[in-house]
């Protein structure tokens, strides 16, 4: 089964092609870097699907196709859908930010270059927070490798070979010292790791009509900080106007500035700091 996903025009394929590339997780993800096919799980309301959404070369208006590869019977495709074209951020109308942005002397090109780059989001809340933290102050070699442990030993079989991601009730009942075991990480990525999980089990919502009130929960968290807090708003809330000041890759763009001043260089680009922080990212890292 084949779904034509709209897409508001103009897209960045091959850009959001190689962000997901580089954030396959093993076992739960699969990425074809000849053809771009990604496939994934995706969670729904009647258990895990698995998903192939092909990413080709960069082209006008259009849609991207999603199949439905193997799953449990009466997939709800309409779940299904809304939550693909969120996680690739298909609806967005990048021309507002783009307009915004290309007045601006270090994004003008980077605009240019890339009309229609889009901030890719989350599949599962719950799961890109988590995933969040074991990329902390990490590669993102490094991050694919703690979670691909951490999917190996928690997730649960799932459809078309592939592993559900843990689910936060089962890595709070592993404890700390057991996560830190199967991932590799360190005993305090570890007690966050936990924390973060059993916080999500208990009932901790990941609420994009509060963000204010979720940053400070997260906050509250043993080892979350500012960095951890902003990029859960960014790919979990749909926030458009986060800019990672203390990220690497964002300060070393805007001439390796410490933080406070990133912060009141990126302030210029308000309200559309997430799509200013991604062309950044991506051309640095993902061009």
């Amino acid at each position: 089964m084949i779904l034509s996903l709209p897409a508001a025009s103009p897209l960045a394929l091959v850009p959001l092609r190689r962000f997901l590339a580089a954030h396959a997780v093993p076992g739960l993800e699969r990425h074809d870097p000849v053809t771009g096919e990604h496939v994934r799980l995706v969670p729904g309301p009647g258990g895990p699907v698995a998903v192939s959404v092909r990413l080709g070369g960069d082209g006008p208006a259009g849609a991207v196709e999603v199949e439905v590869v193997d799953g449990p019977d009466g997939v709800d495709l309409t779940d299904l859908a809304a939550r693909v074209a969120r996680w690739l951020d298909l609806d967005a109308d990048t021309r507002a930010p783009e307009a915004a942005l290309a007045g601006d002397e270090l994004l003008a090109p980077l605009v240019r270059a890339r009309p229609g780059l889009r901030v890719p989001r989350a599949v599962d809340g719950a799961e890109t927070a988590l995933l969040t933290v074991l990329g902390q102050q990490v590669s993102l070699a490094a991050a694919r490798t703690f979670a691909g442990r951490l999917v190996a030993a928690h997730g649960r079989p799932g459809p078309d070979g592939l592993r559900a991601f843990p689910e936060p009730a089962v890595l709070a009942a592993a404890g700390p010292e057991a996560l830190r075991a199967v991932t590799g990480v360190t005993g305090a990525r570890a007690r966050t790791l936990h924390a973060l999980a059993a916080a999500l089990a208990d009932g901790l919502v990941l609420d994009a009509a509060d963000r204010a009130g979720t940053r400070a929960a997260l906050l509250a968290l043993p080892g979350v900080g500012p960095w951890t807090a902003d990029y859960v708003a960014l790919r979990v809330l749909g926030d458009d106007d986060v800019f990672l000041d203390g990220d690497l890759v964002a300060r070393r763009a805007v001439g390796d500035l410490p933080a406070a001043q990133v912060r009141r260089r990126a302030a210029a680009w308000s309200p559309w700091r997430s799509y200013a922080l991604l062309h950044v990212w991506t051309g640095a890292v993902f061009a």
